[in-house]
């Protein structure tokens, strides 16, 4: 198994709002692959351990959501520029239906494109980073700490959000820090961050959110028709797990996967299982799913 150069998959596409960057690797059926956020987050972070396991059964597609640092920033809200996004992407590339892997708030754009273009969606896993605290305190752990550093970013705050990624804290060194600080701490994206994760703006969203008129993103879960596999880390402190209560019961075919040992960052601290578990889901009776 080949592993997966940067340069040589890296690809751009214009869209109408700006040039969306992404990874390609493989053939066969569109796999999109959709990334989460916080500090110096990446779609090729999040997934380049798993892209050569992946690209031997699908032409991969990593998309770079606007305002992370690789693709053009919309200048929105980056949950709503990444719902955009997706639709614009797939529409450049003439994709009229592929099977999706989100992590995090990607696992939310993918739900987010399944509810609104069912027919475009052939199968979906989340990771993490959907549905809505039952019985634990929000914000969690993790979110209060992304704040922390979006307010005022030091290395250390940066340090405090990445062990709360993690089940295992060796996950941590000196290489993922030096990384995701250099690009966290990029005026422009910095900026773009302040615009999700700033205390103001996220307390805004709060309270947006409890003056709605309309359902939120968790209750309408069950508009989702794709075949659906949710996975999680058990030990997860950024989206505990009891936010998958919502999801598992509503969205009306979908399976739930827990992984022990391991925090948010399910596709990194659980690879080979996660790869297995998610390789099945999608390949089996694919052809009566598309």
């Amino acid at each position: 198994m080949h592993s997966i150069d940067y340069q040589e998959s890296l690809r751009e596409v214009a869209t109408p709002a700006g040039v969306l960057r992404y990874h390609e690797a493989g053939d066969g059926p569109p796999l999109l692959l959709l990334h989460g956020s916080g500090p110096g987050v990446t779609g090729w972070r999040n997934y380049r351990g798993n892209l050569a396991v992946f690209a031997q059964h699908f032409r991969c597609l990593v998309l770079e959501f606007p305002g992370f640092g690789v693709s053009d920033d919309f200048g929105g809200h980056p949950m709503m520029d990444a719902q955009s996004s997706v639709v614009a992407f797939a529409d450049a590339l003439g994709l009229d239906r592929v099977d999706i892997i989100g992590n995090s708030m990607g696992g939310g754009v993918g739900i987010n494109f399944a509810v609104n273009h069912s027919h475009r969606v052939g199968k979906l896993v989340t990771i993490g980073g959907i549905g809505v605290n039952i019985f634990s305190p929000g914000p969690s752990e993790g979110i209060r700490l992304l704040q922390e550093f979006t307010e005022d970013p030091t290395r250390q705050r940066l340090v405090d959000w990445l062990n709360s990624m993690v089940y295992d804290p060796a996950l941590v060194t000196e290489q993922l820090i030096e990384e995701r600080w250099e690009l966290a701490t990029d005026p422009e994206t910095l900026a773009a961050a302040r615009r999700m994760y700033g205390k103001a703006a996220f307390a805004a969203m709060m309270e947006m959110m409890r003056d709605a008129d309309f359902p939120l993103p968790w209750a309408t879960m069950h508009k989702v028709k794709a075949p659906t596999l949710l996975t999680w880390g058990r030990d997860d402190r950024v989206s505990p797990l009891d936010m998958a209560l919502v999801p598992m019961r509503t969205i009306p075919n979908a399976e739930f996967h827990v992984f022990p040992n391991c925090g948010h960052w399910v596709m990194i601290e659980a690879k080979a299982a996660f790869e297995r578990t998610v390789l099945s889901f999608l390949t089996e009776s694919s052809a009566a799913a598309r």
